[in-house]
């Protein structure tokens, strides 16, 4: 089963020294990316039309001087992760990725006849890239915490960082722990190194997000907006928890298994309200689900603001997909968020050693 759903990829290339674009970057080579200037760059082709409109508005927006000036405390940027500056399409996110690897390849975990039922029949679908239907999407929703139930938050962030080590399906010299798309991490770092706080505000869950990111992308656990486990404790009983006393020698922490608390679409911007307290200024995301951030960045700003919207449109170095890549095209230019090409703009996705297996 283990070879009939992940294929045998090869490891990615590592040399010595700076990392190059002819180089499939490990994550001590991502986490070096460091861009202060325009001139900083390397990831991205001269002529791109978002990264002139990006440094034009930095350098405005933080420019003393400038009628569009935003005090530091006030320069918020949010990202959404997957398809943002990670990749979603190999086939699916990683959260669901992992929920097919515990479900059909973990030989230390028996899932209920249900779920592996449900999975080993949808599986062949997900590979294929086809729509599950409502009821399986439903489904397969419940799984990605049923099949955690019990796991304290430690235990789980370390199946997430053993998962990290595995070969991206889709491509070869890729580990899942590297699929970060290389341009978008010289964003957040020019934007950081710019005195801007970066927030995630990812559907993907909390934990998952900061396995991933963590001594990669600069950004603290604190500004992390994502979903959520529902947890409960071992000596719960019947308690509800604003009731129960927790006993530290008797009891500890766990995953319920009731399904995600889902931060998407509008719940986006409930969570930047709730937990950052101020309106972005710049907002980045990549498909529907991250609307409600990129419009209500622009909506009655007090600043000058931006949104922005990457299209997976590339097809030769990633798995894109042209028909949506028009579809969200013409979605963005309709809402005024800057469409970013990923063919056009990327001088490299990965790194160049990374090719879409055959």
């Amino acid at each position: 089963m283990r070879k009939k759903i992940l294929a045998a990829l090869t490891a990615g290339l590592i040399t010595l020294g700076t990392f190059g674009i002819g180089d499939a970057a490990t994550r001590d080579e991502i986490a070096a990316i460091n861009v202060k200037t325009a001139a900083d760059f390397q990831y991205w082709n001269d002529d791109s039309p978002t990264l002139q409109k990006l440094v034009a508005f930095v350098e405005d927006v933080t420019n003393p001087i400038s009628a569009n000036y935003i005090p530091p405390e006030d320069r918020i940027a949010t990202f959404d992760m997957d398809g943002t500056f990670y990749c979603e399409t190999a086939p699916i996110y990683f959260q669901e990725s992992m929920l097919m690897h515990r479900v059909l390849e973990d030989e230390n975990y028996q899932p209920p006849k249900k779920l592996y039922n449900l999975v080993k029949k949808v599986q062949p679908k997900i590979l294929a890239k086809q729509k599950l239907t409502p009821a399986e999407n439903k489904a397969y929703f419940e799984g990605l915490t049923q099949s955690y139930a019990g796991m304290t938050p430690e235990e789980y962030r370390a199946y997430v960082r053993n998962f990290m080590n595995t070969n991206e399906l889709g491509f070869t010299n890729l580990k899942r722990g590297e699929a970060f798309y290389l341009p978008m991490v010289e964003i957040i770092s020019y934007l950081t190194n710019n005195d801007f706080n970066v927030y995630l505000d990812t559907a993907c869950g909390v934990d998952t997000t900061r396995e991933l990111v963590r001594d990669v992308i600069p950004i603290r656990f604190d500004r992390i907006l994502a979903s959520d486990f529902n947890f409960t404790s071992t000596g719960m009983g019947k308690d509800i928890p604003k009731d129960h006393f927790f006993d530290r020698n008797k009891e500890k922490i766990v995953i319920s298994g009731k399904p995600l608390i889902e931060n998407g679409k509008t719940a986006k911007i409930f969570s930047i309200i709730n937990q950052i307290g101020k309106k972005p200024v710049l907002a980045f995301g990549n498909s529907s689900g991250d609307s409600g951030m990129l419009e209500y960045t622009l909506q009655d700003n007090k600043y000058r603001s931006m949104s922005f919207f990457v299209i997976c449109d590339d097809t030769e170095r990633e798995l894109g997909n042209p028909k949506r890549a028009a579809s969200d095209t013409a979605l963005a230019l309709k809402r005024g968020w800057n469409p970013i090409s990923m063919r056009d703009e990327f001088k490299t996705i990965y790194g160049d050693n990374v090719k879409i297996a055959q």
